[in-house]
């Protein structure tokens, strides 16, 4: 059976922490800043981990040998 590929485009997004996780950047941070409260702008500054049943679609569609 030939080699599953990865997409490229989640090379880009996602990471595999070592445990298994997978850390994405968090959302609602590219514009309309001024609207959105101080706290949400803040607390969606670095990654996060995603929620299980995520990390499982991702890795198993997305990123097989990740």
């Amino acid at each position: 059976m030939p080699k599953m590929k990865t997409k490229s485009s989640a090379k880009k997004r996602f990471k595999i922490t070592g445990t298994g996780k997978v850390k994405a950047g968090a959302a609602y941070k590219r514009h309309c800043l001024d609207a959105k409260p101080q706290k949400m702008k803040r607390t969606s500054r670095g990654t996060m981990v995603l929620a299980k049943p995520d990390g499982i679609i991702i890795k198993r569609n997305f990123l097989p040998y990740g």
